[in-house]
């Protein structure tokens, strides 16, 4: 149960006057009725309590104590809290395994409260909806990666664009929409990787949409379908951006206006009364990023290994970004590399430009290591959760963003840097002197503990913080002026509980106080006691007050300037989130031009041809890998898919043993096209390549028992994807189709497959197989070449030389990895025997003759016979077998070195 999301179910409540409810009950099970798919968060003091079914659910999920708080219907209550303060730990554990929270705040003074009668309990509404999509907290969110909601948008029966996506990251304000289709929505969705998809019910229960839901998991959330409502949309989208039409927002389809609705309704309805600052939706056009589908995201391992891990994975390999927006920006171009010449460009002359000028990308890397996360920092201020930190980050970044476009206009820069500099040029500076003005050096986390506002920015404030840090002094001060005005040195200023404070002279001095009109006029008698009289002055009154409330007047002012300050940051909301932008844009180009430094990168080039030419390509992640392992240097290798006479791309029919390198050598060149799309040097000698529109990559096995799907149906549910998308401008990378069913069923799958590819297709691919009998092919197919992973032989084993070449492997050395693995050798000298009996032909195909005797279990295997040694080798070997190296001085060993020599140079001897 605390693995999944968690629907408690109401207490139905009948009134029983032996086990009433409280008042404080009657309004948690209200609150709750009204959301009933939330762990309900009730704010009691300094804890948020939860009860019955919800208690139980949090308990297990947090490892919190289960207790009981009083009756409902004659049985205990089930009751666990989490404290306010810590509230966002135990938030971000509820939110990983699954659940929505609730949260429910005090809405009214208990003063309020106590007026409408003793029992009277403190109005409570819930202000948030806490889910996996609309976090804005820093606790809970990952610096390095967006934070996606999605909707899905559908409108039945239009012409066009009957589906769309719209994905928001609310800690950001990104927004964007797209259409799609069902032959693509859930790489269109994976493409994003959302924390949260939400779709209206009737979508939900769609049964030709339930598999592409299934995948995605839990993370996919039904709702009301009035939020996608397309007939309303353009409403409620104007209402949220205040603007009178949509004109200036582009053209969208009613599936893209429904989709954007939705998102905007559920932000709404999670966010209650807050509105956080959302860019304008943007559109991205089908066809202006490469296509890749959900099985080549997982084997190619981009964002994550196949484990799940990011260690490992080609995002982690090549991420030296240093500020949290630059990994997200770094993150989200790997995830949608371009298919535009001229934009690639434009990124590797930037990338360009780092490399080539290493001071100035020195002195880039420097300062942006100083810049916070500004647009997170936005979002939490503009929806109330943000804290005098976030505008203290905004000042920073601001005062970095200033610095570097200082020496950026020193420079000559390509045309996106040009486009960074002059945004940078454009940040309000009136906004961030104002910042350094406010706020103070050391700033504390939370507003409430105030302090954060520098000292001679604000008179009053400067006044109301002396009377509460030193009112001592200033009451001192007032004493002595006190005995100068009446001469009585005895004279003091006290203070208690009943008067306040007060001004005491002993009883032979009172009349001094009393015996002018000046003196009546200014001292006002208090109280008289034994010994001394008590008197106070307008002036001592008037003091009392102030430093009475000087610390909650104090820290009303510095909220009245948060809030200020707040309100001036939401109005530049979109000149700071664009500095921001432009930022990150900075750093990950000086970070992909300091991976080139590091690990050797070349620029490629990318045009509109055919062309798919690597010289010296190498992997990404296994290159590192073996670095740090000390290990032999990576082999680099060519690949050359270019067109040869002929308007369209080759196939290279790739054979060679397991473990030879096959699929590393696949996998690194569908990366190099990945990483050269997204504008990146490369890891190669050089490159040039021809625009990709689709990569498709079948490497691997896997199976999806959920689905009542085998090993072998993924791969042809995954290979007839590719046959049936692949364009003459796409790069398919496949390994090892058909090797999942019988032998001959195997080889003509894959055999009609290659021939698929090459008359239908016309695509650029590289088909790695161990079907040694499809390199006929060649002599069929004009465009087809035979290449394979060279391995040498040595004294029985073999040695895997991971290097391309051009030709054919005739066999796949499947027995010798198998040894290599730790096979027993009993099992291994079976095999070879078995081996060599097929290649021969002795069985003439059946089995049964290999079953005589089932030698592997019944006798002794039989060992490899070798024709007995003759002439000098026989006496070699009867020499070598008398010799037993242990018990020999190094004397008689020397002796034996010169008489076998003898007899391997005169036997007779």
């Amino acid at each position: 149960m605390a693995d999944m999301p968690f629907t408690a179910e109401t207490p139905s409540f009948e009134p029983d006057n032996s086990a009433r409810p409280t008042p404080m009950m009657e309004q948690y099970i209200e609150i709750k009725a009204t959301n009933p798919d939330s762990l309900l968060f009730y704010r009691m003091g300094d804890f948020y309590e939860l009860f019955f079914d919800d208690a139980v659910a949090a308990s297990r999920a947090l490892g919190i104590t289960l207790t009981k708080r009083g009756k409902h219907l004659g049985d205990d209550i089930p009751m666990c809290g989490v404290p306010v303060h810590a509230a966002d730990d135990y938030l971000q554990k509820l939110i990983m395994r699954g659940f929505r929270v609730a949260v429910c705040e005090q809405v009214e003074d208990p003063a309020e409260a106590r007026k409408r009668g003793s029992k009277s309990v403190v109005k409570r509404d819930v202000v948030r909806l806490v889910t996996p999509g609309t976090l804005t907290e820093e606790k809970l969110l990952d610096p390095s990666e967006a934070n996606y909601l999605m909707t899905l948008g559908r409108v039945k029966g239009a012409a066009q664009g009957q589906f769309a996506l719209a994905w928001i990251d609310i800690s950001t304000g990104t927004f964007r929409v797209s259409e799609t289709d069902p032959s693509r929505l859930l790489a269109d969705i994976l493409h994003v990787d959302p924390r949260e998809l939400i779709v209206a019910d009737p979508v939900f229960h769609d049964p030709e949409l339930r598999p592409t839901f299934d995948i995605i998991g839990r993370s996919v959330s039904p709702q009301p379908p009035s939020l996608f409502d397309s007939a309303t949309a353009e409403n409620r989208i104007q209402r949220y951006f205040d603007v009178a039409t949509l004109d200036g927002f582009g053209q969208f389809s009613r599936a893209e206006l429904s989709a954007i609705s939705g998102a905007i309704a559920y932000v709404e309805k999670t966010q209650i009364s807050e509105r956080p600052p959302l860019m304008r939706p943007e559109r991205e056009s089908e066809g202006s990023t490469l296509f890749i589908d959900p099985a080549t995201r997982a084997n190619l391992e981009m964002l994550r290994t196949l484990s799940g891990n990011r260690d490992g994975s080609l995002l982690k390999s090549i991420d030296r970004t240093v500020t949290g927006g630059g990994a997200r920006l770094l993150a989200e171009r790997l995830t949608s590399p371009l298919t535009n010449p001229v934009a690639i460009a434009e990124r590797l002359d930037s990338v360009s430009c780092f490399l080539a000028g290493q001071s100035l990308a020195d002195l880039t890397r420097e300062a942006l290591k100083g810049v916070p996360d500004m647009p997170r920092a936005l979002s939490r201020l503009a929806v109330g959760r943000g804290g005098p930190r976030d505008l203290g980050a905004l000042a920073r970044g601001l005062e970095a963003a200033a610095q570097i476009a200082g020496f950026l206009g020193k420079e000559i820069l390509p045309a996106e840097l040009c486009a960074v500099r002059d945004c940078l040029a454009g940040l309000p500076n009136d906004y961030a002197a104002h910042l350094d003005r406010a706020l103070d050096d050391e700033l504390p986390l939370l507003k409430r503990d105030g302090g954060f506002v520098r000292p001679g920015y604000h008179a009053e404030l400067d006044e109301m913080r002396a009377l509460r840090d030193h009112s001592r002094r200033i009451i001192a001060g007032l004493q002595a002026d006190y005995m100068n005005l009446t001469g009585i040195r005895s004279l003091k200023i006290k203070h208690n509980n009943v008067l306040g404070y007060f001004i005491e002279v002993t009883a032979n001095n009172a009349s001094v106080m009393t015996d002018t009109d000046e003196a009546k006029g200014k001292f006002i008698h208090r109280q008289t006691i034994a010994n001394a009289m008590r008197f106070t002055t307008t002036e001592l009154a008037e003091l009392e007050t102030k430093i009475a409330n000087a610390a909650e007047r104090a820290l009303a002012i510095e909220l009245g300037i948060f809030e200020t300050l707040v309100a001036e940051t939401v109005a530049n909301a979109d000149t700071i989130r664009a500095g921001a932008a432009a930022l990150a844009t900075l750093d990950v180009s000086a970070a992909l031009a300091a991976l080139a430094e590091e690990q050797g990168y070349c620029r490629p080039l990318v045009d509109d041809s055919l062309a798919f030419e690597i010289v010296a390509g190498r992997h990404p992640v296994v290159e590192q890998s073996l670095r740090r392992q000390a290990a032999n240097p990576f082999v680099a290798n060519d690949c050359n898919l270019s067109p040869e006479g002929t308007a369209k791309g080759a196939i290279w029919l790739l054979t060679g043993p397991n473990m030879g390198g096959k699929s590393t050598f696949l996998r690194q060149n569908a990366l190099i096209a990945i990483l050269a799309q997204m504008g990146s040097f490369v890891p190669a000698g050089s490159a040039h390549i021809g625009i990709v529109d689709r990569l498709f990559s079948r490497v691997g096995a896997s199976d999806d028992l959920a689905r009542g799907r085998s090993t072998f149906m993924v791969e042809m549910v995954e290979t007839a994807a590719i046959l049936n998308q692949a364009t003459d401008h796409s790069l398919v990378i496949l390994d090892e189709i058909g090797r999942g069913t019988a032998t001959f069923d195997g080889l003509s799958i894959a055999w009609a497959a290659v021939e698929y590819l090459h008359e239908k297709n016309q695509c650029r691919a590289i088909f790695a197989t161990h079907f040694h009998e499809m390199t006929s092919l060649s002599e069929k197919l004009t465009r087809l070449s035979n290449v394979t992973m060279r391995v040498k032989e040595w004294d029985g084993d073999v040695v895997f030389l991971h290097e391309v070449a051009k030709g054919a492997a005739d066999r796949s050395y499947g027995v010798q990895v198998a040894r290599l693995a730790g096979l027993p050798e009993a099992v291994v000298n079976r095999a070879r025997d078995v081996l060599h009996q097929l290649e021969a032909g002795e069985t003439s195909g059946k089995a049964d003759k290999l079953i005589d005797d089932l030698p592997l279990f019944s006798v002794e295997v039989k060992r490899e016979v070798k024709t007995p040694a003759k002439g000098k080798d026989s006496a070699l070997l009867a020499a070598l077998s008398t010799v037993n190296p242990d018990e020999m001085t190094p004397r008689e060993a020397l002796d034996a070195l010169y008489r076998l020599k003898g007899l391997a140079t005169n036997p007779t001897s």
